[in-house]
């Protein structure tokens, strides 16, 4: 067996272990038993130090060595150039802080969980205090001497630092606020929805809206989870959603979202199934995925016609009673303390305020037990609302809890990523609306994955995207998109 050949073998069955690690993580999040939590943590633990062992396993470096001589085409060298990045990050970091991590992070979920519901910061900050210093010792093992930040963010947006993501909020920052100044002081201000809506009904029409994206039921399912998230690959990729009574919006644009990741998974080569190609190349490129799904799409008149049928439908009808009123009542802009339930126009925001405050916690300018007041002063500033209870502040996001720092960046990457793509998606595809107007988002779909989705992590994530739009990565065509849609609707 070749070198080459032997690598894939062996790579192969890390990336099945891998899946199975992750399916661990859904079931925690999702049906688990509460009463499960220390043995689930032993469980991801063990599998993170089996996974941990195979990933730093000398022979990686010597079949990489020998490879090299092998390689017959552009797939192979990307592959070996993914296997070996892995492998040289992997190597610097120790055995015990990788599975300590891992055991950590399991456990901290619940205990986060706990102290969201209860709003009880206390609860949880001895727990964050210990994630973040097994991330700091992370992040020195891996920066070398370097902006122990930028190696943190590198697992999850790779060739993009703290600088270039800086600069591309400095272009966000001032038009957005702008924007949002506008639309707050706009005399026309739209009507929110009213009313209790079931649970069971929301559930339904969600699934109607799973399907109008083109997700494939026979690969996938639909669970609920405190933070929806999406989970899976190749053949198995799941959704989870969440239901207030009083929001049909939450759930049904957190489906329609997570259902935009699930499909960028489901969407890749066959051919890249448990290898180091067959996922999505970075969480940029995921999140432009899900927020094209959930905004450019979902969120356009429309789509959002075709959805204020079926609700009228299945809620026996609405307080709005209007198309184009129920699509300005969609894309609503309100104070609100929740990222996950903010409009276009200020969720950037959201994400500006938490990249500056967990740079300053892996560099220790911020520590834990300053960090709920960090966070509402700075929240205060830039939304000019005051946080009225910690669920509604520092604990609402499980990221942090388990062990995602540089993570959040990616999230406005993605949303510039989806500006380019939906500008090139909209001169490509002329007759999209009409095909949103009968709930059919597959058109779009099907662009995306002949674009983005099939190539998985054979093409870097700027290539990706600029091969796709056409053009180089700029926020100006996410700028220009928010501009129009709500000086529109704002009549501005």
């Amino acid at each position: 067996m070749s070198d080459f050949d032997a690598l894939m073998e062996f790579q192969r069955t890390t990336e099945a272990l891998s899946s199975v690690a992750e399916r661990l993580g859904w079931d925690q999040e999702t049906v688990m038993p509460r009463g499960a939590t220390e043995q689930r943590a032993e469980e991801i633990a063990a599998m993170e130090a089996v996974l941990h062992e195979r990933r730093t396993d000398p022979r990686i470096g010597e079949w990489l060595d020998g490879a090299e001589s092998e390689i017959e085409d552009a797939e192979d060298a990307r592959m070996l150039e993914l296997i070996g990045r892995d492998y040289r990050r992997q190597t610097r970091i120790p055995a015990r802080l990788a599975t300590e991590l891992a055991r950590l992070t399991s456990l901290s979920q619940g205990i986060w969980a706990e102290a969201r519901s209860s709003d009880d910061v206390a609860s949880f900050l001895p727990t964050l205090s210990d994630i973040l210093m097994l991330k700091r010792e992370e992040a020195a093992a891996l920066s070398d001497g370097g902006n122990a930040y930028d190696a943190l963010l590198d697992d999850y947006e790779p060739g993009a630092t703290a600088a270039s993501i800086s600069d591309i909020f400095a272009q966000l920052r001032p038009r957005l606020v702008q924007l949002r100044d506008d639309v707050m002081g706009a005399e026309n201000q739209p009507a929110p929805l009213d009313g209790q809506f079931p649970a069971e009904t929301q559930l339904r029409l969600a699934r109607q809206c799973a399907t109008s994206f083109g997700y494939d039921w026979s690969r996938g399912r639909m669970d609920l989870a405190v933070h929806p998230f999406s989970s899976g690959r190749w053949q198995d990729s799941r959704i989870t959603t969440r239901v207030v009574t009083a929001d049909p919006f939450n759930c049904l644009y957190s489906t329609i979202h997570e259902v935009g990741h699930s499909n960028y998974e489901l969407g890749i080569d066959s051919d890249y199934a448990f290898t180091a190609l067959g996922g999505g190349v970075s969480l940029g490129v995921h999140e432009s995925q899900s927020r094209i799904a959930e905004n450019q799409i979902g969120r356009s008149a429309p789509f959002t016609e075709w959805l204020f049928e079926r609700m009228s439908e299945a809620f026996g009808g609405l307080n709005i009673t209007d198309p184009q009123d129920f699509y300005a009542s969609v894309n609503r802009v309100t104070p609100g303390y929740i990222r996950t339930e903010s409009d276009e126009v200020q969720y950037n925001l959201h994400i500006m305020m938490r990249f500056d405050l967990e740079r300053d916690l892996i560099s220790g300018k911020l520590d834990t037990d300053d960090l709920e007041e960090a966070w509402n002063a700075r929240f205060l500033r830039d939304f000019g609302v005051a946080v009225d209870k910690p669920s509604n502040g520092v604990l609402q996001d499980v990221h942090w809890a388990v062990g995602l720092f540089g993570y959040f960046p990616t999230y406005a990457l993605g949303n510039v990523y989806a500006g380019c793509l939906n500008k090139a998606m909209r001169a490509a595809l002329p007759d999209l609306d009409a095909s949103l107007i009968q709930g059919d988002a597959t058109p779009a779909v099907e662009w995306l994955r002949e674009n983005v989705h099939r190539h998985g992590s054979l093409i870097p994530p700027v290539k990706l995207i600029e091969e796709a739009s056409g053009a180089e990565i700029s926020a100006e065509p996410l700028l220009s998109y928010l501009e129009e849609k709500f000086g529109a609707i704002y009549a501005l």
